[in-house]
């Protein structure tokens, strides 16, 4: 295996017999001084099994959004090695969010109290882009910088929003209520838009019924318990 590309909680590998496309779950969680939270652009800490235990949820939930006509990259996984066969595709430097709830950055952003509902639900797009604090970006500019093809960013929108209704059903039957959640889109050589990267407790924000908000290693705990 070669990797191709070193993240903070993954690492992008590809076999060069095959050239079949993986990724490597890592145990390290975001966050901040130890502090795990799943909006933050660093690395918090680690913890053992992690990367397991991610892989694990991951593909429980790309098969919920297969079995429900949401098109993504995941091709099956080896959970004992922490890898995740995908489908080979240009995964441009984004990321898509939906609110269901002021929260994290929006709130610093904007002067906004947490807990403010939004209905319909709130979108943007991000630049994954550290340095810059992942600023917001909008269609004309993703097109201008050749990270996506004129039509690309509704249609990854659309699927953010069907991503969300899955989602937020789903992490009800937990007692969890959504707070908001980013995905990663990714294009094949026909331009078709796929949901790529993770879904897991990485990816969003979600409180208890007694309002509290789990940092992703618990939550992680919570959806193992149910998986079995």
């Amino acid at each position: 295996m070669k990797r191709l590309y070193k993240g903070k909680t993954k690492d992008v590998l590809i076999n060069e017999e095959t050239n079949a496309i993986y990724l490597l779950f890592k145990d390290d969680a975001t966050g901040l001084n130890g502090v795990f939270d799943p909006g933050s652009n660093t690395v918090g800490g680690s913890v053992d099994g992690k990367g397991k235990i991610g892989l694990k949820i991951s593909s429980y939930f790309f098969d919920l959004m297969e079995r429900n006509g949401i098109p993504t990259h995941y091709l099956g996984a080896d959970i004992d090695n922490g890898l995740m066969q995908v489908r080979k595709l240009t995964v441009p430097k984004l990321e898509f969010v939906l609110r269901y709830f002021t929260a994290g950055s929006m709130c610093r952003r904007f002067t906004l109290e947490a807990g403010i509902p939004f209905d319909p639900p709130y979108l943007e797009v991000t630049l994954k882009d550290d340095e810059q604090g992942d600023p917001l970006i909008s269609e004309r500019l993703c097109i201008m910088k050749n990270l996506l093809k004129p039509g690309q960013y509704d249609e990854a929108l659309d699927i953010l929003v069907r991503v969300g209704d899955v989602l937020k059903k789903e992490l009800a039957g937990l007692d969890l209520t959504l707070i908001d959640f980013k995905i990663e889109v990714g294009y094949d050589e026909n331009g078709k838009i796929y949901v790529a990267d993770e879904i897991t407790p990485d990816i969003w924000r979600a409180k208890d019924k007694n309002g509290n908000i789990p940092n992703q290693i618990d939550c992680a705990k919570l959806i193992l318990d149910k998986l079995g």
